[in-house]
């Protein structure tokens, strides 16, 4: 079940990266069209950090769509970096939720709670443990459940 997980998160983070750079160009270019100054700032310079926002998000999205993805291929857990870029992406869809839903409204409170689920199921399904050098595999588990040869003749435990 954890592979169809970390690969649906992947596709929807991947769709959010998309969205996030169309709102950005969007408003962009509204903001350069409109040729108006909020609080004394250059309108271009609102275009040039509005575009510049949405690429980094966009880009920040496709990364953790990337490590989710790979989680998923490999059916196996993340790395360090790759579980912070993960923690970190859960928490802004939860801190982005709380704001979203009295600016937008809530379905799109709902959409991204959604994703923060789909996130802790990827980092909760590939948890500590599952991955392939702290023995976790099968072939591992099949081992851990043989007893070793000195302990079937009786002769106690031994050193591994």
């Amino acid at each position: 079940m954890r592979r169809p997980v970390a690969i649906v998160t992947a596709l929807v983070l991947f769709g959010e990266a998309v969205g996030i750079v169309l709102i950005n160009a969007v408003l962009a270019t509204v903001a350069e069209n409109q040729n108006m100054s909020l609080a004394g700032l250059d309108p271009d310079a609102m275009s040039t950090g509005t575009w510049a926002m949405g690429g980094v998000s966009g880009l920040l999205l496709v990364l953790c769509g990337l490590i989710a993805l790979l989680a998923g291929a490999r059916d196996r857990a993340p790395g360090r970096f790759g579980r912070v870029a993960l923690i970190g992406c859960a928490v802004v869809h939860g801190v982005l939720g709380a704001v979203t839903v009295g600016l937008v409204g809530w379905s799109a409170f709902a959409f991204m709670m959604l994703v923060l689920a789909l996130l802790v199921l990827t980092l909760l399904a590939y948890g500590p443990g599952t991955r392939a050098e702290d023995g976790a595999g099968p072939a591992a588990a099949r081992t851990a459940q043989q007893p070793s040869a000195g302990a079937a003749a009786g002769l106690g435990p031994t050193a591994p």
